[in-house]
């Protein structure tokens, strides 16, 4: 009790505030991501999500991954997909019945989901400290510390990936090109 009374009251909660907002935000959005009928609407709702993730990430001090979350995702991704919207024939996608009335088995199964979620992160025992202090960290820097995680112990993986996105930028060029010549 004795240390409770010593701590100032409001000292640590703007920082829970922020990253309260940051997560509701995220999860509330993400929902109208989803639900939206309009799919012009979604891809906007998209956008606000991707800047509020990296608003999350500066929040936990990883400078570079808000930047490669707003250059990648809120630049190179979503532009992908308002192209991919604007194919489509909007006013049909609007007027089709997209939500049927199967949605006590979708929230059951979301519910599923979640209480699987809760139950893993519940029997949760923390990993042992990694060699990554935050006092190390902070002399080398952020991008520093993750090239070398990232082409050291993670080369094998970044490569597979790589090597994934090519044949999917591969297969697009390859089905665009038959849809041109039909």
């Amino acid at each position: 009790m004795e240390l409770l009374r010593a701590r100032p009251r409001g000292k640590g909660m703007l920082p829970k505030l922020f990253f309260a907002y940051f997560a509701f935000a995220i999860l509330f959005i993400a929902m109208l991501v989803v639900t939206r009928k309009n799919p012009v609407h979604s891809v906007l709702w998209m956008l606000l999500l991707f800047f509020h993730i990296a608003g999350l990430y500066l929040f936990l001090n990883a400078e570079f991954l808000a930047a490669v979350q707003i250059v990648v995702y809120a630049g190179a991704i979503l532009v992908l997909f308002l192209f991919v919207v604007f194919l489509l024939n909007i006013k049909e996608e609007i007027k089709a019945k997209r939500f049927i009335n199967a949605w006590p088995t979708g929230f059951a199964f979301a519910l599923g989901i979640f209480f699987l979620f809760v139950m893993t992160f519940r029997s949760y025992i923390a990993p042992p400290a990694g060699p990554y202090t935050v006092e190390m960290v902070q002399s080398e820097s952020n991008i520093v510390v993750l090239g070398k995680k990232l082409y050291t112990e993670f080369l094998f993986p970044f490569e597979i990936a790589s090597l994934i996105l090519l044949i999917a930028i591969v297969g697009a060029i390859v089905l665009a090109k038959r849809r041109l010549k039909s």
